[in-house]
């Protein structure tokens, strides 16, 4: 495996990321559902687990890089199920709607759970890249990774500023709090 290798692996990782952002804002904005307090934790550590590939796309991989996004998995998935068990009681039918049966902090927790297991792959054989040049298309693969994790993450921190105002999120969102009309 080379360095462009490894940059294309990162670059995918943070499309798989976005996807999973990309998905999230689509059920809000499509489907009008506003993300609860835990919800919104989530999307931060989505946003948080793209800093290891950003910056091993940037300055090369290196150990730290992956810790930092093996951390926020962690995180990510221990939020993702202490919402689960919040909605794990029969006839409870949970916060949102469901995706291919499954809510969308049970599609978090699989990816959290996802990527723990591909850092740790990774981490395995990542430390013998050779110190080569990577090749132009593969440098636009991973900036438009970069910069499209860059975006989603301005644009879910300003819904999030919508939804929720200078305040603590309610706990079941009905309305974006700064459009709310006050007569």
């Amino acid at each position: 495996m080379n360095r462009s290798i490894g940059v294309t692996l990162n670059a995918l990782g943070l499309y798989g990321i976005a996807l999973v952002l990309v998905a999230a804002f689509a059920g809000q904005i499509l489907l009008g559902e506003l993300p609860c307090p835990l919800c919104l934790l989530q999307r931060v550590l989505f946003a948080m687990l793209a800093i290891g590939p950003i910056l091993n796309i940037r300055f090369g991989p290196h150990p730290g890089h992956y810790a930092l996004s093996l951390l926020a998995a962690i995180v990510g998935a221990t939020v993702s199920a202490r919402q689960i068990l919040l909605h794990i009681m029969p006839r409870d039918p949970g916060y949102g709607s469901a995706l291919l049966g499954y809510h969308y902090y049970t599609w978090a927790f699989i990816s959290f759970a996802a990527a723990i297991v591909l850092i740790a792959i990774v981490l395995l054989f990542d430390d013998r890249l050779p110190d080569d040049k990577v090749a132009r298309p593969v440098r636009l693969f991973a900036s438009g990774a970069v910069w499209l994790m860059i975006g989603l993450t301005a644009i879910n921190a300003a819904a999030t500023l919508l939804e929720c105002g200078f305040k603590a999120c309610p706990d079941n969102p009905t309305f974006y709090e700064l459009l709310k009309r006050t007569p």
